[in-house]
């Protein structure tokens, strides 16, 4: 095991200046719906969802840095709210950005913006590195959205999808030394993959919230419920608490003074039953949030929304 933290206090969001529904990426996320309202409306609403989300986040004591609209002519990005499927952070400095699989989802990357918006705040970026080829057409890893990553064990969890090819997933691990990688298939009450592995499973610093069900075969959901239960308290979470309330989009976050924080939506919370909710206050203050029209309209949830900062803090 390593000697670092597996959450952190600072956490990176995108305003969601071009929010709305995203056909490219309906085509294998599920949790998408195509909305009523306008576009307009869509963005709008959306828009204060994030706002609250942020003043929640800060009265908590979380430090959010907000990666505002590009300043130059750009490619509408309907997906930007969801900032954690294309780059992520570790705690020697590294910034990694990774191959999308929806073309007009390969427009959110700004490693560049990302960068300044960092060192602006006192945040040391030593390298900036592309997981596989910057042009990738077929070998697909989306970030901490396809992948769920324990810091301190060294392991790496995924579920097989469009979203995470496997070889990329060993191409990661190999790249970042991890001890183990642990991939898997799962269904869909629908019988298909499930399109991000942070739908369905969330890592804290002494929990795991998991979606033992969609993972069908005997040996693989074994394996994972036995390496979960190494390191963390399990909560294991039905089918439909993870696909009609998102109770597995979650995220243990920390106040600047070391508090341990639970964000989820307000659906997720709602999702939850009150065993499972007092078991998880065993380990942190749960921060619900409303985020109705995001979760409908871009089919992901509270810890979509967040790019965790594990880099090293200097005095500014």
């Amino acid at each position: 095991m390593l000697d670092v933290p597996r959450t952190t206090d600072t956490v990176l969001m995108v305003r969601p200046y071009d929010f709305g529904f995203n056909e490219e990426t309906g085509i294998d996320n599920e949790f998408q719906q195509p909305p009523l309202e306008s576009e307009i409306e869509i963005n709008k609403k959306a828009n204060i969802e994030f706002d609250n989300m942020v003043n929640c986040l800060r009265a908590e004591g979380v430090t959010v840095l907000i990666l505002e609209k590009p300043e130059k002519a750009y490619i509408k990005t309907p997906d930007a709210i969801f900032p954690n499927n294309w780059f992520s952070t570790e705690h020697d400095g590294t910034m990694l950005t990774y191959p999308m699989a929806a073309v007009n989802r390969r427009q959110e990357r700004r490693p560049l913006d990302v960068e300044k918006l960092l060192n602006k705040n006192g945040y040391k970026v030593r390298n900036v590195i592309n997981v596989g080829c910057i042009d990738e057409n077929e070998r697909f890893l989306e970030g901490t959205g396809s992948m769920v990553i324990d810091h301190s064990g060294e392991i790496v969890y995924a579920a097989r999808s469009k979203r995470c090819h496997e070889d990329q997933f060993d191409n990661f691990i190999r790249l970042r030394f991890y001890e183990e990688g642990i991939l898997f298939n799962t269904k869909s009450s629908k019988g298909t993959p499930i399109y991000h592995t942070n739908v369905m499973m969330s890592i804290g610093e002494k929990f795991s919230v998991v979606c033992l069900d969609c993972i069908y075969d005997p040996v693989e959901q074994k394996r994972v419920r036995s390496s979960l239960e190494r390191f963390f308290d399990v909560i294991p979470i039905s089918m439909e608490q993870m696909e009609k309330y998102f109770c597995g989009n979650i995220l243990q976050v920390n106040s600047v003074k070391g508090d341990p924080l639970i964000v989820m939506s307000k659906r997720a919370f709602s999702g939850f039953s009150e065993e499972q909710l007092t078991k998880l206050r065993q380990y942190g203050k749960i921060i619900p949030v409303d985020l109705t029209t995001i979760e409908s309209v871009g089919g992901g949830s509270a810890r979509c929304m967040m790019a965790e900062i594990f880099s090293e803090k200097t005095k500014l």
